[in-house]
């Protein structure tokens, strides 16, 4: 069943007497269980078209002359910000590339998973402290009970990011968007995020958008892939045909320029 399905999306920026338009007619859907990779170069459209979903990109200058993006029957464009605030982390949520900008800085990890729950569900104080230790514990972190106390900047990078994975899935959403969420992470910790991607997604079921410029990453864990460039489509389909026989010359350059052991 889709969950969610982007038809012809165009998102402009207007600076002035400028305007830029970052995603020119995408289209795409994913299902429940399903991974959907978005991949492309930078500045190809990836992060804009992801940020639309949930009308994250700053509005102006961003504006969405055409489309739409639906949720069930949902226009999430058209969406009363009310309502759309109901979406946000409840239906859909996101892990954001750089989990040391996402993160309050001045807020304790624990304090900030229970906000999420007390502001997008209305959970009562004690709820959303109950919440959190299990919603550590399934992010994989050690010592929940510690870690839970402490700020961002006393963890290391894998386990900040597993915070966000916790913060993402503590409402349990259906749809979870995954912006690059092992840049700037070690091989071994970037295995070790994907890994519990897939877990997580086996054990609730979820769709997972997942926005990367990694090849090696959509060949591990996406099931169809979709190639961006300058905001256009360039190619889509399933990962394993896609990758055997790309279609493109530019989704050819993308798999030529992946490491691979021969080239080493």
């Amino acid at each position: 069943m889709t969950l969610l399905q982007i038809n012809e999306l165009a998102a402009e920026f207007r600076l002035g007497a400028e305007t830029v338009r970052a995603v020119d007619g995408v289209s795409l859907h994913v299902s429940a269980g399903e991974t959907l990779a978005v991949v492309g170069e930078s500045g190809s459209g990836k992060t804009t078209a992801a940020l639309s979903v949930l009308r994250l990109n700053p509005v102006p200058p961003c504006v969405y002359p055409s489309g739409e993006i639906l949720l069930d029957d949902r226009d999430l464009l058209s969406l009363p910000e009310k309502d759309l605030r109901h979406v946000r982390g409840n239906e859909v949520a996101m892990i954001f590339q750089d989990p040391m900008t996402s993160l309050n800085p001045l807020k304790k990890v624990g304090a900030q998973l229970a906000e999420v729950l007390r502001r997008h569900q209305g959970a009562s104080r004690s709820e959303a402290r109950r919440a959190v230790l299990p919603a550590l514990r399934e992010a994989g972190i050690p010592d929940p009970e510690r870690r839970a106390g402490q700020y961002p900047h006393q963890l290391s990078g894998g386990l900040r990011q597993r915070v966000m994975i916790a913060m993402a899935l503590i409402g349990r959403p259906r749809v979870l968007i995954a912006d690059e969420p092992t840049t700037a992470l070690d091989v071994t910790v970037q295995a070790q995020i994907l890994e519990l991607l897939v877990e997580l997604q086996r054990r609730h079921g979820m769709a997972i958008v997942l926005i990367t410029h990694d090849l090696g990453v959509v060949a591990e864990v996406a099931d169809r892939v979709l190639v961006l460039r300058h905001g256009r489509m360039v190619e889509s389909g399933d990962v394993l045909d896609v990758f055997a026989n790309p279609a493109q010359a530019y989704t050819r350059q993308l798999l030529d320029a992946t490491p691979t052991l021969e080239r080493i």
